[in-house]
């Protein structure tokens, strides 16, 4: 095989590789008389196909399969053979000549000694008590709450109906009516100067206040203005929270209603949710060490630009989603993460090269565990699994994760580490 390597910049490396074309044809045909052999095409008997109408029919296909796999495997072994640790995806286009390839890629930077041991890693540690059952209790009780209509002033968690209309530039929204609605005060549905003007008011009150919409406001119109909103207060409702009888508690799942199995089912699933924060904190703990200590290495450019514009493309599609009006978003708008971009890269670069040199695999057992905690959290489990198993590309996704997780863990063991106890709410809280 022939093989040149040529670097066009610190990071940047040219490769120019031929395939073996005798062993092009030769798997060619071989695949070409297999599909021959069993072939039952109509006006044919079967594995009587003649070879002309095989290749007419298949022959694209399987020149096009075996130039793939043979492109892969043959630039894998140059790789390899040229010690070559690439970052993000290659080029490879045809050269000059049928059979030759040139391959455009970046390659890891040279980190030098990565000793782990001289990280300073402070972790996190919690734990579920009691009390944090209880607020679960609690708040599951206000998911299943029903409202009793009341004659009194409205207050924080009651609900209120209203209508309301707005001016904004001279502009009355909507141009005729009101637009009615409801809020539960302090829920947030609405924004919160208008939530809290609400406190107060009865059925049959009526009253305008002034709000100033932030410029990422959700409503276009309302986006960096200050809007005069009229408030029509209909009706006021308190909350009727329901008791946690056996009733309730089957409502969730629990066939035998009983309250002690009900309060360990909270448990696993708050420990569940626990752990992910737990290590969540400490992948961003050892991420900024590790850039800390090796911030002055040079990063792949391309690499950081194109996580760059991922993520702002992220962005834009969680602006879009939330129903706010991004209007046309400037092309060099990934430049505003370029920074950020880099760091992530860096740290996802050093996590790899930390795998690589003390040779971490991939622990199935832990797979199939974070897969089971995963499946848990849905009604069917056993179709989540199977989705997975099914599905590469979201395998992938999941053993890319837990490599990572414990590759993390692999580092905090090794570094200088003290531990911080902290309540689960803190700990949850992101």
């Amino acid at each position: 095989m022939q093989v040149s390597v040529e670097s066009l910049g610190n990071l940047e490396r040219r490769l120019t590789f031929t395939l073996p074309a005798d062993r092009y044809e030769s798997v060619v045909g071989g695949r070409l008389k297999e599909i021959q052999r069993g072939a039952n095409l109509k006006g044919f008997r079967k594995g009587k196909v003649p070879a002309s109408v095989i290749e007419q029919r298949f022959g694209q296909q399987v020149r096009a399969e075996v130039m793939d796999g043979l492109l892969r495997e043959t630039f894998g072994n140059a790789v390899r053979d040229n010690a070559l640790q690439i970052a993000g995806n290659p080029q490879i286009a045809p050269g000059e000549g049928e059979m030759n390839f040139v391959a455009t890629f970046e390659v890891v930077p040279d980190f030098g000694d990565v000793d782990v041991a001289k990280l300073n890693v402070v972790r996190h540690t919690a734990e579920v008590t009691d009390a944090d059952i209880d607020t679960m209790l609690d708040n599951l009780r206000l998911q299943r709450r029903t409202w009793n209509k009341v004659e009194r002033e409205a207050k924080d968690g009651d609900l209120v109906g209203l209508e309301t209309f707005s001016m904004v530039d001279g502009e009355r929204l909507p141009a005729e009516g009101a637009e009615r609605g409801a809020t539960a005060i302090g829920s947030g549905v609405m924004f919160p100067a208008v939530e809290a003007a609400l406190v107060g008011m009865k059925a049959g009150d009526e009253k305008t206040v002034e709000v100033d919409f932030p410029a990422d406001w959700r409503v276009p119109q309302f986006a960096g203005k200050k809007v005069a909103v009229t408030l029509q207060v209909k009706e006021v409702s308190e909350p009727v929270l329901p008791e946690v009888d056996a009733g309730f508690i089957k409502s969730f799942g629990v066939k035998s209603g009983d309250i002690e199995q009900f309060r360990k089912d909270i448990r696993s699933n708050l420990e569940r949710e626990l752990k992910g924060a737990l290590m969540t904190r400490l992948r961003r703990e050892v991420g900024e060490q590790l850039i800390a200590a090796y911030a002055h290495v040079e990063m792949p450019p391309k690499l950081v630009e194109g996580e760059a514009r991922g993520m702002a493309a992220q962005v834009v599609e969680q602006a879009q989603r939330a129903g706010r009006n991004v209007g046309d978003v400037p092309a060099d708008m990934y430049q505003n993460y370029l920074e950020a971009a880099r760091k992530r890269v860096l740290v996802g670069l050093l996590v790899g090269e930390v795998a690589r040199r003390n040779e971490l695999r991939l622990d199935p057992k832990r797979v199939n565990e974070t897969l089971q905690l995963i499946a848990s959290t849905y009604e069917e489990p056993q179709q989540v699994i199977e989705l997975y198993r099914n599905d590469q590309q979201l395998m992938a996704g999941l053993q890319n994760r837990v490599m990572e997780e414990q590759v993390i863990d692999w580092i905090a063991e090794r570094a200088q580490h003290t531990e911080q106890p902290m309540s689960f709410s803190e700990a949850i809280r992101q």
